[in-house]
């Protein structure tokens, strides 16, 4: 099982060389002042929890799981001390609101904690992380007693929480679902109804959970349009804020899952739970959406997580590991074989592993700075920008990286050969772990369909053209750089058929509706690979200058121009195929009748 170390070199790369985070700092309308050294203390010290404190429960989970019985459910040995520490260090507040307790620093510094977390251990790190999501809902859509009864505690860590959507018979359709809000006072209801799929919904590691729950009321109209939302605790609360009745709202059972078996997954009954509404009636699928967003970027992040954990496992495997003769001829003429680092195959794995896991990296950091600026740009215009980038990359970040971050846990199964598939050397757990990742928060089919229906055709192409803007802009910056030719050329291409492709989808939809679901995932992948691209052009351009400028760290910027390399020439050519099959068409996919499957 390899033990995890926090990448700060790389994280360094991509704040300070490529991404400007001191200068991006400045840049927000925030009392809070954070400079690169504030920034590189809190994340080594971010670092030596992860490494020392969350890490060695990654197996433990793993092995032990979590235990329902009928008094609640016990989760794996550790971890509840864990979290603990984890509040004592007061890492919960990092990010949040100060009037609720919260320390005020970025969203993005969050974001780079939050990969180091999840990396030591993806299964520990949901607990904490899930309670993001029900802040920023209350802070966005509850009115002032809402706030005041469930924020500070929430903000702290001493209270977890949770998002309650899914049920037996609707999963992603949520215009089906049956649970039930009854008015019994003053904004307060009784909810009655089963929930499948919740992640914490029960657990020992907080003394309250906070769960937002959609539910409909008495006289709501029917689908998308009837659903309200509500928060409905574990435990009551009373008037000075202490603990009250346990609310009739259970764990019926948990899952038995294929990976993340630290982090329990729970059937919710709500037998006339207490509930509270948050925001307008029938108004809360819009509400829930402001946890969804925040869900699936905190999922996307584990697209980069499970291609670290997979680099960092095979890089020093393929090291030692001797097997077989160099084709081109002995490296190791002491031992009886070569390592297996010699051999093409085995370097197009790392090499695929590594330009996702630190291509991610800087994709992830930059939608994090859109983060910040959304809510705390100095401008409005600077505000609405970020807000169009967050729209667009929120959905090709989520269904991209974590579909990659499958391929790349594979790729660290294989690079170990037989012994990637036994449990001791943690390679099948990443990829078990892995798995689910391109289910939470809506499938990769789901975010697609958002890509190209609500956010590239319903913008009438407003919000990509923003983003190519952006890479035609950086296009033109290297244009009298002939270093950069392998790497721009290639770029403007992509970009030239990324609009175009959305532009061909969008006039054969309009003859069949079709067309938008039969193109939609291709698409999505075809606008990631762009995008990794940009990102990779950037890090490139950037070694470059650094190699021009400083004797330091000479070998860290050439791997940085290999892997770009590498990744324009045998990574970025998979969109040739996306084109072919994108163009293609529905009618290979609807001709044949159901009954003929």
């Amino acid at each position: 099982m390899p033990s995890y170390k926090a990448p700060l070199r790389d994280i360094q790369f991509v704040t300070n060389d490529l991404l400007n985070f001191s200068e991006h700092y400045k840049n927000l309308r925030t009392d809070v002042v954070l400079d690169q050294q504030m920034q590189s203390a809190i994340l080594e010290e971010a670092a030596k929890f992860s490494e020392n404190v969350i890490s060695p429960l990654n197996a433990v989970g793993d092995q032990h799981g979590c235990k329902w019985s009928a008094d609640g459910v016990t989760t794996p040995p550790g971890f509840k001390a864990a979290y603990k520490q984890y509040c004592e260090g007061g890492w919960p507040s990092l990010a949040m609101p100060e009037q609720y307790g919260g320390q005020g620093l970025p969203e993005s510094l969050n974001v780079m904690v939050s990969e180091l977390i999840c990396s030591a251990s993806v299964a520990w790190s949901g607990y904490p992380g899930l309670r993001e999501g029900a802040i920023k809902t209350l802070v966005s859509y509850g009115n002032e007693k809402l706030k005041n009864t469930f924020l500070h505690n929430l903000v702290s860590g001493r209270w977890t929480g949770t998002m309650c959507l899914t049920e037996s018979h609707c999963g992603t359709d949520l215009g089906q679902l049956k649970t039930k809000a009854t008015p019994i006072a003053d904004n307060e209801y009784s909810l009655s109804g089963t929930k499948i799929f919740i992640s914490c919904g029960e657990h020992d590691m907080a003394e309250n959970i906070v769960h937002i729950v959609l539910a409909r009321l008495p006289d709501a109209p029917k689908g998308t349009a009837g659903i309200s939302l509500f928060v409905v605790p574990k435990f009551l609360v009373k008037e000075d804020g202490s603990l009250g009745a346990r609310n009739p709202v259970n764990c019926g059972s948990i899952e038995h899952k294929m990976g993340v078996h630290g982090f329990v997954t729970c059937v919710m009954n709500f037998d006339g739970a207490k509930g509270y509404l948050i925001g307008q009636p029938n108004k809360g699928l819009e509400a829930m959406f402001t946890f969804m967003n925040s869900a699936r970027l905190t999922t996307a992040l584990q697209g980069l997580v499970h291609s670290e954990v997979a680099y960092q496992g095979a890089l020093p495997y393929a090291k030692e590991r001797l097997a077989m003769r160099s084709l081109s001829g002995v490296k190791n003429p002491e031992g009886p074989a070569d390592p297996i680092i010699v051999h093409p195959d085995v370097r197009r794995m790392l090499l695929t592993i590594k330009s996702f896991a630190e291509g991610f990296r800087a994709f992830a950091y930059y939608v994090a700075q859109q983060l910040d600026l959304s809510d705390h740009g100095q401008s409005e215009q600077q505000r609405s920008q970020a807000k169009n980038l967050l729209a667009l990359l929120t959905p090709i970040c989520k269904g991209f990286m974590t579909e990659l971050g499958c391929e790349a846990a594979h790729h660290g199964v294989q690079v170990f050969g037989g012994h990637g598939y036994i449990k001791e050397w943690g390679m099948e757990q990443n990829q078990r772990d892995s798995r689910i990742s391109t289910l939470y928060e809506g499938t990769t089919g789901i975010q697609a369909l958002d890509l190209i229906g609500r956010k590239v055709l319903g913008s009438k192409g407003a919000l990509l053209t923003n983003f190519s803007d952006i890479i035609q802009t950086f296009c033109k910056s290297q244009d009298s750089n002939p270093q950069m030719a392998e790497f721009i050329e290639p770029l403007k291409q992509s970009t030239i058929d990324w609009l175009n492709l959305a532009n061909q989808i969008g006039q054969s939809a309009t003859t069949d509706a079709d067309e938008l679901g039969a193109a939609s995932v291709d698409f999505l992948m075809f606008s990631g690979y762009t995008i990794l691209a940009y990102f990779w052009a950037r890090m490139a351009s950037v070694s470059l200058h650094k190699l021009e400028s400083t004797t330091d760290d000479k070998d860290f910027y050439n791997s940085k121009i290999n892997t770009a390399r590498f990744y324009f020439q045998r990574i970025l050519p998979r969109t040739a195929t996306l084109k072919l099959t994108i163009q293609s068409g529905a009618q290979n996919l609807m001709a044949m009748d159901s009954e003929h499957f």
